[in-house]
């Protein structure tokens, strides 16, 4: 059986020096949120946001637009938030509607008030996960399922850099059929798709590290790309979904904002 790999922990000690900082600023950092359609992940993500915000002094300002919004539209909102001197970081809420290019739209945000392009806070927190398995990623076969620019693509970079060996999955792998094949093979395996039970839990490879960024609702229930309840009986490792990447990401995001603002401060 698995053991948990809890991002609650580690983001209580981060919050804890976020109090700090925000205490000792001349004014509160504000966060504007970008919320585009109903897509409960995203929802999920939003609301975790305006929860901690309230818990570290830091005003949460959420801007929610339709679900059929245009690009144009986005950008338009984007670029009043970038001329407004009291926000201090911008974030846009994934997954987005199929007619939004996320890397598109994240151009048009000021550099130093993207908090999450510049230092994507689900990658950082994915890092820190598997530094808490105390698994060395030195030589480890690892899979990325999920080349976003947001999760997937940062991660690889950050696994290189510990020498790991990166095999990246998405879309492509699914349609000629491979992507089981991959996940079989890897000793890290890391999902950010957003489909729920895209990974069967009999895919997982016997003591392997489980690092599920997924949020999908069904139901009444929140859970993640993985199959957690299969695939616990066979990793040596595992986030759980909600509790898992959730709570670490929303606690870095806001370690990037409060240094956002103390920079523009």
């Amino acid at each position: 059986m698995a053991k948990l790999l809890e991002g609650k922990p580690i983001a209580e000690k981060i919050k804890e020096e976020l109090r700090l900082t925000v205490r000792g600023l001349k004014q509160p950092p504000v966060l504007a949120s970008i919320l585009i359609g109903e897509n409960p992940g995203a929802m999920s993500y939003a609301k975790s946001q305006q929860r901690l915000a309230g818990e570290l002094g830091i005003e949460y300002c959420l801007r929610v637009l339709p679900e059929e919004a245009t690009e144009s539209q986005v950008v338009e909102l984007i670029q009043k938030l970038n001329n407004d001197k009291h926000v201090h970081g911008i974030s846009i809420q994934m997954p987005l509607p199929k007619q939004i290019d996320g890397e598109s739209i994240r151009r048009f945000i000021l550099r130093n008030k993207d908090i999450e392009g510049v230092n994507s806070p689900v990658a950082a927190a994915v890092m820190e996960l598997i530094k808490t398995s105390g698994v060395d990623l030195y030589g480890k076969e690892v899979v990325v399922v999920g080349h976003s620019e947001t999760v997937g693509k940062p991660l690889v970079f950050l696994l290189l850099d510990k020498l790991a060996t990166v095999t990246v999955c998405h879309i492509g792998t699914s349609k000629a059929g491979k992507l089981e094949e991959h996940v079989r093979h890897a000793e890290v395996l890391i999902v950010a798709v957003g489909k729920a039970g895209l990974i069967k839990g009999e895919w997982i490879k016997e003591g392997a590290v489980v690092i599920d960024v997924g949020i999908n609702r069904v139901g009444d229930k929140i859970v993640g790309d993985v199959e957690f309840e299969a695939a616990e009986k066979k990793a040596s490792y595992i986030t759980p979904v909600p509790g898992g990447v959730g709570p670490l990401t929303v606690a870095i995001l806001m370690r990037n904002l409060v240094e956002a603002a103390v920079a523009q401060q």
